[in-house]
């Protein structure tokens, strides 16, 4: 399929330029109107261009969002039948795709994704009397004000924000200054190449400790190129591991059906009901169409149904804002089970079949085995030709046992098939 666990991702050229009108003209089909927007890449543009003649040469009308973030478009998708971003979320800017949205907010499910790439090879044109029309439109204010009629961060409080010269810097620093938040703003205006790795990893962010430290902000946050995630430094300057953000939002939320992915920690059970999903915001979105009121993954994505079933990365920063204004955060993350999680990854070509040859029906799913005192996950990466393998146990002795034992068995699956 061309759709992976969050959208459609592939580096820039010919075959996603072409691809983009016949998309487009199969996510138009059938619809009165579609919502557009992007991200801050320099491919936008193009891509946008290409997109917006398919979806017209559908006879679907356009709103066109502009630069935007994805849960932006993703709310607006309320006021049409669908929502389109163009966006590669958190992959260097040699990257784009799109991702697609019901007008709930949640991404399209399996079934749909597959009816989009059936009907790829026979694009429904129509006569040139019945071509869709375009009108541009604020998209951004009416979730700016969807989000601070739900949420108070506290006036005058400090936060430090990094939006990475993505979407986000068209948003967030703006809705904090409405709340009455001061910003000390990192990044926080757009640009077409990021002015660090896009995804908010530790590594990426290792500046944030002293400068929340040294302005006794009461916390920070990032965000990725398109905004759908959101990660957080307490008010020591640590960063706050996915899992614990999430238990902290249910906590905080009094919500105790949690949908996570099979990477997630076993201490979200501590706090939660869980039912799991394979990795991608997508399946999580998907799962919360049926069952619970919290969604989420360790990477970053956060899912608030009662507000959108898309991760919406600035909900969850207003939200980690009003938080920290109430509570002492680094003592409630302290006050979090914490157990040893390890991972490790083989560069390899041959991971989809090793991983079939393991029982997964999907390699990208992976498969995950538990055993009374942890688990471990083995799943072929959908970017990178890569396994990786990943652990968790009651203690750092436990956690090695079982990532041994997953490096063991993708070993001979990869020498079975090679």
């Amino acid at each position: 399929m061309l759709f992976g666990s969050s959208g459609i991702r592939m580096q820039y050229g010919k075959t996603l330029l072409n691809l983009s009108l016949r998309l487009g003209a199969a996510l138009g089909a059938g619809r009165e109107c579609v919502v557009l927007g992007s991200d801050t890449r320099t491919t936008r543009d193009i891509l946008t261009q290409s997109l917006i003649s398919g979806i017209l040469s559908s006879g679907a009308d356009l709103i066109a969002g502009g630069i935007a973030p994805t849960p932006t478009v993703a709310y607006a998708a309320r006021i049409a039948d669908a929502g389109c971003m163009v966006t590669a979320s958190h992959n260097p800017e040699t990257y784009n795709g799109l991702k697609v949205f019901n007008p709930d907010g949640s991404s399209f499910t399996l079934a749909q994704q597959q009816q989009m790439e059936e009907s790829l090879e026979n694009p429904d044109w129509t006569d040139w009397k019945a071509i869709g029309s375009r009108r541009d439109a604020d998209i951004i204010t009416p979730h700016r004000e969807a989000i601070l009629s739900s949420l108070s961060p506290q006036e005058g409080m400090t936060v430090v924000l990094d939006c990475g010269g993505g979407a986000g810097s068209l948003i967030t620093p703006s809705l904090f200054k409405e709340a009455g938040v001061r910003s000390i703003c990192l990044n926080c205006d757009p640009t077409g190449t990021f002015p660090r790795p896009s995804e908010p990893l530790p590594e990426n962010l290792s500046y944030m400790p002293a400068i929340i430290r040294s302005s006794g902000a009461a916390c920070g946050i990032a965000h990725d190129g398109d905004a759908d995630r959101c990660v957080a430094f307490d008010n020591r300057g640590r960063f706050i591991p996915g899992e614990h953000l999430l238990m902290l939002f249910a906590r905080y939320l009094d919500l105790h059906e949690v949908v996570t992915t099979v990477d997630a920690s076993m201490a979200i059970e501590e706090v939660a009901t869980v039912r799991r999903t394979p990795v991608g915001d997508s399946y999580v979105s998907e799962a919360l169409l049926s069952w619970g009121s919290l969604g989420g993954e360790p990477s970053g994505s956060w899912i608030f149904p009662a507000h959108s079933l898309c991760p919406d990365g600035i909900y969850a920063a207003a939200l980690f804002c009003e938080i920290a204004g109430e509570w002492d955060v680094a003592e409630e993350v302290d006050s979090m089970p914490v157990y040893p999680i390890l991972r490790s990854s083989v560069q390899t070509e041959d991971g989809d079949s090793a991983l079939r040859s393991l029982g997964a029906e999907v390699p990208t799913d992976g498969i995950r085995v538990e055993q009374e005192d942890g688990w471990y996950l083995i799943r072929a990466s959908g970017t990178e030709p890569k396994v990786r393998v990943t652990a968790e146990g009651r203690t750092k002795d436990i956690a090695a046992r079982l990532l041994f034992e997953g490096e063991e068995r993708l070993k001979k699956a990869l020498k079975k098939v090679r």
